[in-house]
């Protein structure tokens, strides 16, 4: 019988990570609720434009048992053109300090590859979490700015950029390719005195249907890092590709796939739908139990 318990990893992992002086156990996978402050991002669902169904979005999330609110500012979605930073800033900038004074120990992570975004918000709003979609490579000041910032790091792998990413993605191998991808990302991060890493295979990010597959199949691979897997599947297309479905169909798809990315090892599930996530890891974990 396969024993999917933390205690059974091949290599043993540090799986806590400190946001502001509090340290996040991730051995138990924790939920990632997604606020895009977007006009444009890919799911209709996850789009919030005024302070009042940002803040209410924030709290639904959190009674649903959401561990982590993420807010992006600027939409990444496949052939998104990027907006300005001032632009990016101003969207935050409504949501984070209604959300920080409403929800004073909300563990706030914010969506962004710009460290000018970074430098401002999380002094400003005591954000405590930054999450790059580009791990460093669309602003190369961003790997400085986080060491100094001494905030958790989650890095994410993507072929391209939003515009390009989608046009044709092509690997020798994808699972060898990302893998050394966060190899050298992760070496540079500890040179810089990185400790909280998080890294996150990016599902849908310059990537097809086959090579996500790959990759979900294969999620297992990633723990010779040793490090926090994130994982980011909630309605993406290779789910309703798949299905023939719409994105707004393809939450029983999501949850089937979460599953799947849980029994291989993943530790955070960034994610549209708290109760059918936090429903997921609870019949996880007691499988987890039983296994013990």
């Amino acid at each position: 019988m396969n024993d999917f318990s933390s205690n059974n990893l091949i290599f043993s992992r540090n799986l806590s990570i400190n946001c502001n002086g509090r340290l996040m156990d991730l051995h138990t996978p924790k939920i990632m609720g997604i606020i895009n402050v977007t006009d444009d991002s890919f799911y209709e669902g996850s789009r919030f434009n005024d302070p009042q169904s940002i803040l209410e979005a924030a709290g639904r999330m959190i009674e649903e048992g959401a561990d982590i609110i993420d807010i992006g500012g600027c939409s990444s979605r496949p052939g998104a053109v990027l907006v300005s930073e001032e632009e990016e800033y101003n969207r935050l900038n409504m949501a984070l300090g209604r959300l920080r004074n409403a929800f004073p120990d909300l563990v706030i992570s914010v969506d962004t590859y710009r460290s000018g975004i970074a430098k401002r918000v999380v002094p400003e709003y005591r954000v405590d979490i930054i999450n790059d979609i580009s791990a460093g490579e669309m602003d190369h000041h961003m790997i400085k700015t986080i060491a100094k910032l001494n905030v958790p790091y989650i890095i994410m792998h993507m072929q391209g950029t939003p515009e390009t990413m989608q046009k044709n993605p092509v690997y020798d191998n994808v699972l060898d390719e990302i893998l050394r991808f966060f190899g050298q990302k992760v070496n540079l991060l500890r040179k810089e005195g990185i400790s909280d890493i998080i890294i996150d295979p990016g599902f849908g990010f310059g990537k097809s249907v086959e090579h996500n597959f790959t990759i979900l199949n294969n999620l297992e691979t990633f723990r010779m890092l040793e490090l926090p897997l994130l994982v980011g599947l909630s309605r993406k297309s290779m789910i309703y590709r798949t299905l023939d479905i719409q994105p707004g169909e393809s939450l029983n798809g999501t949850t089937a796939v979460h599953m799947a990315a849980l029994l291989k090892g993943a530790n955070i599930l960034r994610v549209h739908d708290i109760k059918a996530a936090r429903e997921t890891i609870k019949l996880f974990n007691e499988m987890v139990k039983s296994g013990k």
